[in-house]
């Protein structure tokens, strides 16, 4: 079974409001045993154009993607997110030869 993925790229206006919602989504991740890849951290814009911060989240599978996303705890951690960040979100389903 493929996995899941969530891939946002995030701009984000007000860092200490944004860790309200970095503190609230940890329980529906940990529920749907969501696991960060990338966080942050060092990056190249090689081609294109991006968002200062790129996520990238890994789930056991595309539907618990889904779930997660649509479960109402992440949905009250996206309300606390959405006044203070702007974002692109993919949820993708990984490649499984």
């Amino acid at each position: 079974m493929a996995k899941g993925y969530w891939v946002a790229h995030v701009d984000v206006d007000d860092v200490e409001t944004y860790q309200s919602y970095v503190a609230a989504n940890a329980a529906p991740l940990a529920e749907f045993g969501g696991r960060f890849l990338v966080r942050g951290g060092q990056r190249r814009q090689a081609e294109g154009t991006s968002r200062a911060r790129t996520v990238v989240i890994e789930f056991d599978s595309y539907e618990t993607a889904l779930a997660c996303y649509e479960s109402p705890g992440y949905q009250a951690a996206l309300a606390l997110r959405a006044p203070v960040a702007t974002s692109d979100l993919v949820i993708i389903e990984g490649y499984d030869p």
